[in-house]
């Protein structure tokens, strides 16, 4: 039994590119005295899109960030994420069979991610997976990161758009989510959650309306009934 669409986050369920914006902040911070650990980035800033992640750095040091700096290290970031991506990146487990499956099978589909569209698009490329989706929505499209509803709004809304009949199945319009503060987005989105394991242990992911170990558990049309 198939949604009647999904919505994809993008980092943390679809490819684990958490390690490199990791990498990629960190190259930036530590040479101006504000890196901090992978822990911290677990605990704090994983989530965030990347202008609230350099807010939070500079809040941390009670440093002053301005917005033409905050955009100067924005733009610095995803270059010095796109060299560090030209190493290769590797799809989760059955994600990219469940999308393909999905798209056969005409569900509508879409994105909802705070990266920017320039982190996600050649990912998407490489996959040979963006044809798959009708609407991707990005750091760039909302003002607000995550948990704020903001985005999910957005997708939701361009996809009651394109299909007016998902009004009446609204329920059945499910986000794959992997981390609390998207999980928060999409449920202050009035959106049904399904929540995997790729960064967080099931303890933390509870709010979600269902929890899966894998994306492959859902292939083959095994997608909860009731959630």
């Amino acid at each position: 039994m198939f949604p009647t669409a999904v919505i994809f986050d993008f980092d943390g369920v679809i490819v684990d590119t958490e390690p490199i914006h990791y990498q990629a902040f960190q190259k930036i911070l530590e040479p101006i005295g504000l890196g901090y650990s992978w822990q911290d980035y677990v605990s704090t800033y994983m989530g965030f899109d990347d202008r609230d992640a350099f807010k939070a750095a500079y809040k941390a040091a009670d440093k002053e960030l301005t917005n033409t700096r905050l955009y100067e290290l924005i733009e610095l970031k995803a270059t010095t994420f796109q060299q560090i991506i030209k190493n290769g990146v590797s799809p989760y487990s059955g994600v990219l069979e469940l999308i393909n499956e999905l798209a056969m099978n005409k569900v509508p589909l879409a994105i909802c991610s705070g990266a920017l569209r320039c982190d996600i698009i050649p990912i998407l490329d490489v996959f040979g997976i963006k044809n798959c989706f009708e609407h991707i929505t990005t750091a760039d499209d909302v003002e607000q990161s995550k948990p704020d509803p903001a985005c999910y709004l957005m997708t939701k809304q361009l996809l009651l758009n394109t299909h007016p009949e998902l009004n009446d199945t609204l329920k059945r319009v499910y986000v794959i989510e992997d981390t609390p503060a998207g999980i928060e987005s999409a449920k202050r989105a009035d959106l049904t959650v399904i929540a995997v394991t790729n960064s967080y242990p099931s303890s933390q992911l509870h709010h979600a309306n269902h929890c899966v170990e894998s994306l492959s558990e859902l292939i083959g049309g095994n997608w909860p009934e009731h959630v």
